[in-house]
């Protein structure tokens, strides 16, 4: 079962979300606010699946959390800066409302490292108080590059990262690290198989869940795109981030992914798209590829 949970949601500058996009072009998508920011979810896709599909050692459902959103981390003044209006872990809230804590969760996914994806793992900012590591039954899942770009990041990403995240993961002692090119991994189980992407930021971790073939119209599967294709608009295949290390990199990477999921009657779980959580993908007759 596949369940969306909703964490923190943030602001950010329209103009930098949409790249050279054109503000004509992309206001229409995402009306910006008085301070040209546009509305983002920071979205995460729960999977339980079922006692006996893995090994478990308390026999229960097996829960799959893919990201944690960006949390309530920031104290006050950064939270104002990036947009984050609630000052709760509305991750936490959300996964309340389900009936599960975060201890409940078995394994996190995390596609990279960047704080809007990563920062749910931590506690809520509280004056003169340390953060602390939460999902405190889970392995953690990344991809090696990608944790290799969160110890010695680039000028031109190093903000995006969070310094208390990596020693917290480590100390830990349940950070699963993926080698380039696995395709998939016990912890996980062959159900789950990775895609990867450098367009974005260095090992971007894109994960499917489901069957491998088209068998039926609701029964292909799911990819959790992350910021490979964070929500509709960026379907289009020419639209990408001002945040993206690679944009025509990335551009190769998604129209491979899309081509893949089309002709296996696949869909696309966006953790950014403030209104759609997931998406068939499409092609129209002019061969442009969208969503339903």
């Amino acid at each position: 079962m596949i369940t969306a949970v909703e964490g923190n949601r943030q602001w950010l500058d329209g103009g930098a979300m949409y790249g050279n996009a054109p503000r004509a072009v992309w206001e229409r998508w995402s009306p910006p606010d008085a301070r040209h920011r546009i509305p983002l979810a920071c979205r995460c896709m729960l999977v339980e699946l079922p006692a006996d599909s893995l090994a478990h050692p308390l026999g229960k459902p097996r829960r799959v959390l893919f990201e944690t959103g960006i949390g309530a981390f920031f104290d006050p003044a950064l939270r104002d800066r990036f947009g984050v209006d609630e000052p709760g872990h509305v991750l936490l809230d959300n996964l309340a409302a389900i009936g599960l804590t975060d201890a409940d969760i078995d394994v996190v996914v995390l596609s990279h490292l960047h704080f809007d994806h990563a920062g749910g793992l931590l506690s809520a900012w509280r004056a003169d108080q340390p953060l602390t590591l939460l999902f405190p039954n889970a392995t953690f899942v990344v991809s090696e590059a990608a944790w290799s770009r969160a110890q010695r990041p680039h000028a031109r990403d190093r903000a995006s990262f969070i310094p208390e995240l990596s020693p917290l993961l480590e100390r830990s002692g349940r950070l699963h690290l993926l080698p380039a090119g696995t395709v998939t991994d016990p912890v996980l189980g062959e159900r789950f198989r990775f895609h990867y992407s450098d367009g974005h930021t260095p090992g971007l971790l894109c994960t499917e869940f489901g069957p491998a073939g088209p068998t039926g119209p609701d029964a292909g599967p799911v990819v959790f795109a992350s910021d490979l294709i964070p929500g509709a608009p960026w379907v289009h295949t020419a639209i990408t981030m001002g945040y993206d290390r690679y944009p025509e990199r990335l551009i190769d990477e998604k129209t491979a992914l899309l081509e893949d999921l089309l002709a296996r009657n696949g869909r696309i779980f966006f953790t950014h798209d403030p209104k759609m959580a997931i998406g068939t993908v499409t092609r129209d007759a002019k061969g442009r590829f969208g969503v339903v």
